[in-house]
């Protein structure tokens, strides 16, 4: 059997990228390295933590040691790892790590080095990490685990991607990469201030094999209300036909940096081995979407992280980790 393995499932450990010197985050970079230095000792307390950085002795500093914490030194010119790493795809007994293309979201930003990270650091992973020639990031996708894929029309086929490729063959390249029996994709959605043309992680999460969480605008004034509000019809729909249950979050306060909404959302939280990570960003919805996490995962520890520093770089949690699936060591 052919899957990409879900995210709620066991892990080995996170990567994360810490971000650059020389960067869009030097503006307000010790700002930045708190905020990362906070998640990743976060992380440590629950499973490993593989972290790439461009000066070992910078982060090194920054951390007692801790036999959950890995370094690695490697040139990236950003940190959103979620969409340069692999993604861990069980294929029969085995595990393999799957590199796509990066391109910086449609060739918004500049990307090269971030698209060559897995490929310089893959002697790192106990598993074989393949390349597979198609434009994709982590963000764009999400999977139960058992043949289903999630994901986005304005991300997934947008023309700035894959430009040559039709519905019918970005479905067969994506069946063929992860297994999966179904890509489902939302038409509608959308977050004000997000670079990534509408990463499904964003918006709705498949949190286990029969549940997704999503994004919900009650608000009638907010401008995400009507697309917010489709959306959910869609996965109404997609609920009836596959059998999920919907658990709503609420739609953040406006957050503002430099006059700019930013992109702020509580469906860019992480898994973590015995624990939900989720980003807050210091409005009033905070606790309420804590409560629906605590409510929705009595199993797990619900871990508060302040996100009002990596949504001034329009990501949040989710974007600057990726998860790698029990199984996958590093060496």
């Amino acid at each position: 059997m052919k899957r990409l393995i879900a995210e709620f499932e066991a892990q080995s450990f996170t990567q994360i990228i810490f971000p650059p010197k020389e960067s869009d985050w030097s503006e307000y970079l010790k700002e930045a390295e708190e905020n990362f230095t906070n998640i990743i000792n976060a992380i440590i307390k629950y499973q490993k933590c593989l972290v790439i950085c461009d000066d070992l002795y910078r982060v090194e500093s920054r951390f007692e040691m801790h036999e959950n914490l890995y370094l690695v030194e490697q040139i990236t010119n950003d940190s959103w790892a979620r969409d340069c790493s692999a993604l861990c795809v069980q294929n029969g007994d085995d595990i393999e790590l799957l590199d796509f293309t990066f391109t910086g979201w449609g060739s918004k930003f500049e990307a090269r080095k971030d698209n060559a990270m897995s490929c310089a650091i893959a002697k790192n992973y106990s598993k074989h990490l393949k390349t597979i020639d198609i434009i994709l990031e982590g963000g764009a996708v999400e999977s139960d685990g058992a043949g289903i894929i999630l994901t986005t029309s304005e991300c997934m086929l947008n023309p700035n991607r894959n430009t040559n490729l039709s519905i019918e063959e970005t479905n067969a390249i994506l069946k063929e990469a992860f297994g999966a029996s179904k890509i489902l994709y939302l038409n509608h959605g959308y977050l004000a201030g997000d670079d990534t043309d509408s990463h499904i992680d964003t918006l709705a999460r498949i949190i286990a094999k029969d549940a997704i969480m999503y994004i919900k605008c009650d608000d009638t004034d907010d401008e995400h209300y009507e697309e917010l509000r489709l959306m959910q019809k869609e996965l109404e729909a997609i609920s009836k036909e596959h059998g999920f249950k919907l658990i709503a979050l609420p739609m953040s306060s406006p957050v503002y940096f430099e006059g700019e909404r930013l992109p702020a959302t509580y469906a860019n939280f992480l898994f973590v081995n015995g624990a939900v990570l989720v980003p807050v960003y210091g409005v009033k919805e905070d606790e309420e979407a804590l409560t629906i996490f605590r409510e929705t995962f009595p199993e797990r520890d619900i871990v508060a992280i302040d996100c009002r520093v990596l949504i001034r770089q329009h990501g949040s949690l989710h974007c600057v980790t990726m998860n790698f699936a029990k199984g996958v060591a590093l060496i």
